[in-house]
């Protein structure tokens, strides 16, 4: 898909990317280690306030791809009521710039696609934006995330767009409260992956 409009989300923003956000992270996939553990996915929450948060927070901001209202199943999610066009993706973008160290890299996190839109390239072009995004507005040369564990066909999919495996892993919190009924893996943990933009 060529004609996707990117912009910065707003405030306003939040009840329409909640319903993306929400909607892509519990929908499900047939291909084999894309999309993690089916229990955990439908499990997924996260509310208008936590947007707003992330939205506003100083050190950040949520990158919004729109496209032409062309599908109804989008309308029930996504509307960008200001240009007729709908939300079919976002990203989470946050400087860690904040010492002398210039290396100190910028974070994605929380990707999300409509469900209605995935394996057509918006993924890719969302990740894209949000890479030069991060380098024009802060100058960075490194870029980090992290996915679970079991998710290696996501994992695959970012190493084919530069990004490495830096060896770090962080727990996932598989005794927590919200997640102890599902019967998750005990290992199940985040990968931590990087890219350089050098060169």
């Amino acid at each position: 898909m060529n004609n996707l409009q990117f912009r910065t989300a707003t405030p306003d923003d939040a009840a329409q990317l909640q319903a993306l956000v929400e909607s892509a992270f519990r929908a499900s996939d047939s291909r084999e280690d894309w999309t993690a553990d089916m229990r955990l996915n439908s499990s997924f929450r996260i509310s208008v306030e936590e947007i707003t948060a992330q939205i506003t927070k100083p050190d950040g901001v949520i990158l919004i791809a729109a496209a032409a209202d062309n599908n109804d199943n989008d309308n029930a999610n996504a509307n960008d009521s200001d240009s007729g066009a709908v939300f079919v993706a976002s990203i989470e973008v946050s400087s860690r710039k904040r010492t002398t160290n210039p290396d100190k890299p910028a974070r994605l996190s929380m990707l999300a696609v409509s469900q209605h839109r995935q394996r057509g390239g918006i993924g890719r072009q969302m990740l894209s934006h949000a890479e030069t995004y991060c380098t024009r507005t802060w100058g960075v040369r490194k870029l980090c995330l992290n996915a679970l564990s079991t998710r290696r066909a996501l994992i695959s999919w970012y190493e084919r767009r530069g990004y490495v495996r830096t060896g770090e892993v962080s727990p996932f919190p598989v005794g927590d409260a919200r997640f102890k009924h599902l019967g998750l893996p005990d290992d199940l943990c985040f990968v931590e992956l990087e890219k350089s933009l050098d060169g």
